[in-house]
């Protein structure tokens, strides 16, 4: 796992990124038929993302979307309504913990449990996920349907299962 640092602006920076490009509208994809409970995944690693899709929907998540920015994300979250969104740490140039903000203040009755993702070690950004609206945390290396689960509890997963 890369190391991270804290850049001036609360965003955990690996300190060896590779760069990655996305094309948000064209990284866009979701079932045609859309659910109540369901998983978004917010990530501007588009093979990151459809990574994540492939080993959720294996273990038998219904995962309903992907954004790769902020501004698709709101969107998704307004016209999906999922119930968990997993959200980068660092989403290019935005960061993750501004998105679980607003998320968290979107005005929805029951705002999606948002669980913060990244390639740092948990212990690098405990801090910033200490002070989010976060439900919690999981290092990429360690997402799963199980470890969801123990995040956010029984009650959403098996919502968000096919």
């Amino acid at each position: 796992m890369p190391n991270c640092r804290l850049s001036p602006d609360r965003r955990a920076v690996p300190t060896a990124l590779v760069p990655v490009s996305c094309n948000a509208r064209h990284g866009q994809s979701w079932d045609s038929e859309v659910v109540a409970s369901s998983v978004l995944i917010v990530d501007d690693c588009r093979s990151f993302a459809d990574a994540a899709r492939l080993l959720l929907e294996q273990q038998g998540v219904r995962v309903v979307g992907q954004a790769c920015t902020s501004a698709d994300a709101v969107e998704l979250v307004a016209s999906l309504h999922p119930d968990v969104v997993l959200v980068d740490l660092m989403l290019g140039d935005e960061s993750g913990l501004d998105l679980a903000q607003l998320l968290a203040q979107s005005g929805r009755r029951e705002a999606p449990a948002v669980i913060l993702i990244s390639a740092c070690p948990q212990v690098d950004v405990e801090e910033l996920i200490a002070a989010s609206p976060a439900s919690g945390f999981l290092p990429k290396s360690d997402l799963s349907a199980d470890a969801i689960r123990r995040i956010v509890g029984d009650g959403r997963m098996q919502a968000a299962a096919r």
